[in-house]
């Protein structure tokens, strides 16, 4: 059906451009209504005022259930969940069951997507960090240049390699790769036991403390061997002022580093471990309300390049288990945008394209990628209530879970704009 959408609003993060337009969808092609454009007889009108239309979001790393846990999520679920939170490109860890270490494991995975993407309407793109050690274990290296034979979006374990050495051959053999290398900061030894970052919500909940040292101490070697090498390097799960500090000081020395943080560390803090909500257990820990207007600034001033999900479905039973017993993550493809939208645009903390563009070209910018060219069409005033049957992911884990929220993403046919 053609359609004239009225007094939409068009967020360009490419161009920095924030404007109300009229505009016509026509055969799957979105075009700018002028003074003399001619406008087709049998139109459906449709008031656009409270509509945001904009490229489609890029997520840089989550958790798939497939292979190996499709009780938590199935490769189907997944996809239809970024699907309706707004993404058109998904990038998946490896800490599958097996790991995607080998080509074979690759290889086998983009058959079933390809599979599946044929069935799915509008399926977003699946993208695959091939693992820099074996069984993300952080041991032996795998087969890095036989992974580089696949499509793969980059190579990332998405957990900590302890061994700083070992890091250092990494980034030496992978130097004249041209795709990106994803490393997470975190010193296990320094963390101990804790479960939450040191302050005074940790003090006040009796909860064991995490330093922030455990991040700042890798996060600085890490810097360093990259200062040292010269090989590109995107850092993961930014989580304290004190890393934002570092970051900024490293990109003013021009060492070659992207990073992220993910979009529940801007929006949750120790704070909200009141309840001993297991659904706020993550890794890296919630950082203070202070780690959080840090990381809020970093996305603002582009210290901090990117937005991550970080999606990691778990099972009811899994997760409905003590604080401290329960795994880390928490869902967020089909939550993040409208969530983030409400606390950080609606409140003033961040402009509409400041955020747009974290989610979406500076994204893909981290990956060596184009931005998305793919629209979607987000209503910030529709309601609607968090339940099973409204998400789409198989994983229920959130702490808004029976909660109403604000801000969904409605379908445009994978349109795109000319």
């Amino acid at each position: 059906m053609n359609q004239l959408f009225q007094q939409v609003r068009i967020l360009d993060p490419i161009e920095r451009r924030d404007r109300v337009v009229d505009i016509l969808v026509i055969d799957g092609v979105i075009q700018e209504v002028s003074d003399n454009t001619q406008l087709p007889t049998g139109l459906e009108t449709i008031p656009g005022q409270q509509l945001i239309l904009a490229p489609g979001l890029v997520d840089l790393y989550s958790h798939s259930g497939t292979p190996g846990h499709e009780e938590r999520e199935t490769l189907t679920s997944l996809l239809k969940a970024a699907r309706a939170g707004g993404f058109v490109s998904v990038n998946i860890l490896p800490d599958t069951l097996p790991a995607l270490d080998r080509a074979s494991s690759i290889i086998s995975l983009d058959r079933e997507y390809h599979q599946l993407a044929a069935q799915i309407p509008n399926c977003p793109q699946l993208g695959y960090w091939g693992a820099l050690t074996l069984g993300v274990e952080g041991a032996a290296m795998t087969e890095l240049a036989e992974l580089a034979t696949t499509n793969i979006t980059g190579w990332a374990d998405g957990r900590a390699i302890a061994n700083p050495a070992l890091i250092r051959r990494l980034l030496e053999y992978l130097q004249p790769f041209d795709l990106p290398i994803g490393l997470y900061a975190l010193d296990r030894q320094l963390r101990g036991q804790g479960l939450a970052r040191a302050g005074a919500a940790a003090l006040k909940y009796g909860l064991p403390v995490d330093p922030v040292s455990s991040e700042t101490a890798a996060l600085a070697a890490i810097i360093e061997i990259v200062a040292d090498i010269a090989t590109p390097v995107h850092l993961m799960r930014i989580s304290t002022r004190r890393g934002v500090e570092l970051i900024t000081a490293a990109k003013q020395r021009g060492i070659p580093i992207t990073a992220s943080t993910t979009w529940l560390h801007l929006i949750a803090n120790t704070r909200d471990l009141a309840t001993y909500d297991p659904n706020f257990k993550l890794t890296p820990p919630l950082g203070t309300a202070d780690d959080q207007i840090a990381l809020i600034e970093g996305i603002k001033t582009g210290v901090l390049d990117a937005i991550a999900i970080d999606h990691h479905a778990y099972t009811y039973e899994e997760k409905t288990v003590a604080f401290g017993e329960a795994p880390a993550g928490a869902i967020g493809l089909e939550l993040a945008l409208p969530l983030l939208w409400q606390q950080l645009v609606v409140t003033g903390k961040l402009a509409a394209i400041e955020l747009w563009a974290a989610l979406s070209s500076k994204p893909a910018q981290c990956l060596h990628q184009s931005p998305p060219t793919q629209l979607i069409l987000f209503d910030p005033y529709e309601s609607w209530l968090v339940t099973p049957t409204s998400l789409n992911s198989l994983g229920r884990n959130t702490p808004w879970l029976g909660r109403e929220i604000i801000g969904r993403v409605n379908d445009l046919n994978n349109s795109q704009l000319i």
